[in-house]
């Protein structure tokens, strides 16, 4: 599955640079949130900030990089049809 992904800023308090992720259908299935390289628990990573569909159903994983949350999104998705 492809994503679209929209930059936007998220009203977290700290780590605002994030991501409208949009499936094929262009639904809104997440909202990923980069975290800060200060951050203590995952550094420079990205953060499922809010899931949608069966991605909301689960908990909320950090990746390394927007390519691997998008194969995380994807997996979920497929599992979820």
């Amino acid at each position: 599955m492809s994503f679209t992904l929209q930059p936007v800023r998220v009203a977290t308090g700290a780590d605002e640079e994030g991501r409208l992720v949009f499936d094929e259908e262009q639904r809104l299935v997440a909202v990923l949130t980069h975290l800060a390289e200060a951050n203590e628990v995952a550094p420079d990573h990205w953060y499922l900030e809010a899931g949608f569909g069966p991605v909301g159903e689960i908990s909320r994983p950090t990746f390394a990089d927007l390519e691997a949350a998008q194969d995380w999104l994807d997996e979920r998705l497929a599992s979820g049809r």
